[in-house]
């Protein structure tokens, strides 16, 4: 009789750094490897359990005394968009959508760094030059595909600029958002927000039911954006649930609020080695 194995990777933290969500706190990460034939099942259960991808690495916050950062997703088929989110969609009707392989360009690279020079200038991300982009572009080892999004040429451009662009992976139950960044002199059309919702629509004609995008942090300016989509679920206490009213949520300090590194190691739930099949993106050939 054949028996399947799970997948056992080995699990590792970070050292204590600044968090970059909420002052005057410490950030640390358990995570691991993601390589080999089984990346691709990897990625999709632990991503499942609040995991994100940072290339080839799986990852999740793990702080000594704070469990503020919570993974979010959005419910594809229960999600309907607010007045405001309408009037996004009609000011951006006119960019168009191009998915390709995850390989880093130059025009996106200058709009990257426009990008982050607007709006991240003291970031994380602000010294990543072109070498950088291109690692963190085209080193995955999973289903990733770059969402590029395209206006019309203004006099004395050629072509049809970049607007938009978003690294987004593919589960077998829906869509990652793993970064996004746009042009710094469109803010006026709200496109990180269009972004999300072109996310929605394309995992709607997939027929994925999920759209995953990083963490919302409580009583961080900087995630509250996510909390104004409906339909909206959040992994907590070990299960996904409606985010009900975020104001319920807190992001208070407590030493006994994250469980030791060996006990959430534990509880963390491989998938077996079996072939699965992948979803495909309209038009996806590959």
């Amino acid at each position: 009789m054949r028996h399947t194995l799970p997948i056992a990777p080995q699990f590792y933290v970070t050292a204590p750094q600044a968090c970059p969500y909420l002052d005057g706190r410490m950030e640390r990460k358990l995570f691991t490897a993601l390589q080999g034939e089984h990346a691709q099942k990897l990625n999709d259960a632990l991503s499942k359990q609040g995991f994100r991808r940072s290339q080839n690495v799986l990852y999740r916050p793990s702080c000594a005394e704070c469990s503020a950062c919570l993974s979010a997703r959005i419910r594809v088929a229960d999600f309907q968009p607010n007045r405001t989110q309408r009037k996004v969609m009609k000011a951006a009707s006119h960019l168009r959508r191009n998915a390709t392989s995850p390989w880093a360009t130059e025009d996106q690279f200058a709009l990257f760094r426009r990008y982050l020079d607007a709006r991240h200038a003291d970031g994380g991300m602000a010294d990543m030059d072109v070498f950088e982009f291109a690692a963190m572009v085209e080193e995955t080892p999973i289903k990733s595909r770059v969402i590029e999004y395209t206006r019309p040429s203004r006099p004395g451009e050629r072509g049809r600029p970049l607007a938009a662009v978003s690294l987004t992976d593919v589960f077998d139950d829906g869509l990652s958002m793993v970064y996004s960044f746009y042009d710094p002199d469109l803010a006026d059309l709200s496109l990180g927000t269009f972004a999300i919702l072109d996310h929605i629509e394309i995992a709607r004609e997939a027929g994925l039911p999920f759209v995953y995008l990083g963490y919302w942090v409580p009583g961080s300016r900087k995630m509250g954006y996510k909390a104004k989509f409906s339909a909206l679920e959040i992994y907590k206490g070990g299960q996904w649930s409606p985010i009900g009213d975020p104001e319920t949520h807190r992001a208070e300090l407590h030493p006994l609020s994250v469980e030791p590194i060996a006990e959430q190691v534990a509880r963390i739930a491989l998938p077996e080695s079996r072939p699965d099949a992948r979803p495909a993106l309209p038009g996806d050939k590959s």
